[in-house]
This record gives C-alpha cells, sequence and structure tokens, in this order.
C-alpha cells in the first residue's frame, strides 16, 4: 500500500479503543442497574415493614416511584460530595464534605455533627491525630462568641 494513499485508519487502528469504551461503559451500565436494582429492594424491605409497623398499605408503584428518587438523590448526593472533596483539594470525601451537603436542611446537618462528635469520641485515642496548634491560632478570637443584649 502506497503511504500516500493510506487513510486515517489504516495508520491508526483506532476500532479497538472505541470498544474497549464500549465495554467500560457497557459494564458500568450494568453496575449502575445492578445497585439500582440492589437500592429498589432494600427500599421496598424498608417500606413494607415500616408499613407494616404503623398498619398502612402503601402501593407497590408508589414504593417504586420513591425507591427511585432515593437512588437518584443519592446519585446527586455522590456527585455533591466528590464536588467539595475536589474542591478541598483532597481525593477523599470526609465527614466535613457530608455535613456541608445538608447544609439546606438544619435538622439533619445537626444530627449530623452530633454523629460525627459521637464517632470522635469512640475513636481509641491513640489512633487520634494531634495537630498542634501555632501562635496565631493561640492569638486567635475564640470560635464562639456572645454578645449580652
Amino acid at each position: 500500500m502506497d503511504p500516500l494513499t493510506a487513510t486515517m485508519e489504516d495508520c491508526f487502528d483506532v476500532s479497538d479503543d472505541a470498544e474497549k469504551e464500549d465495554d467500560e461503559e457497557e459494564e458500568e451500565e450494568e453496575a449502575t442497574a445492578h445497585l439500582r436494582n440492589r437500592f429498589r429492594i432494600s427500599t421496598i424491605s424498608i417500606a413494607e415493614s415500616e408499613a407494616k409497623r404503623n398498619n398502612v398499605e402503601i402501593s407497590k408503584s408508589v414504593i417504586v416511584c420513591i425507591s427511585d428518587l432515593a437512588f437518584k438523590y443519592a446519585e446527586q448526593l455522590a456527585d455533591d460530595l466528590e464536588l467539595f472533596a475536589h474542591h478541598a483539594n483532597r481525593k477523599i470525601v470526609n465527614m466535613k464534605d457530608v455535613i456541608l451537603s445538608a447544609h439546606r436542611n438544619k435538622h439533619l446537618a445537626d444530627t449530623l455533627r452530633s454523629f460525627s462528635h459521637d464517632l470522635k469520641a469512640k475513636e481509641p485515642q491513640s489512633e487520634k491525630k494531634r495537630k498542634k496548634s501555632s501562635n496565631k491560632e493561640d492569638k486567635a478570637f475564640p470560635s464562639v462568641l456572645h454578645i449580652d443584649p
């Protein structure tokens, strides 16, 4: 074959790369579908047990709708947590990110803060990381300032 008459496909075999990308996308879609199904099963189980406990009936279509909404919310929450960590130049999501994600729901944010403090209190003392306070922090204003009326 004359090199001057060769096409781009002849020079670069892009079909293998496209197939790999298609396979990866298909695997990701299968994993998402698997998670969604497991999430739906868990939601149905929780809804049925709560309905039984409260002597209430819930239609299957309502349970499926709630399950789908909850899954979409969980996906959005995961995206937000990833963005919060990335914004803080971290690769790992931490409890502060989770609390930040609940900033519009004061009750939830307070519950998460309380849960976080309880977890920290249960940690063994030797595993806790200690930071040395700098002189600037010692001279700084207290974190809570009370103003008398």
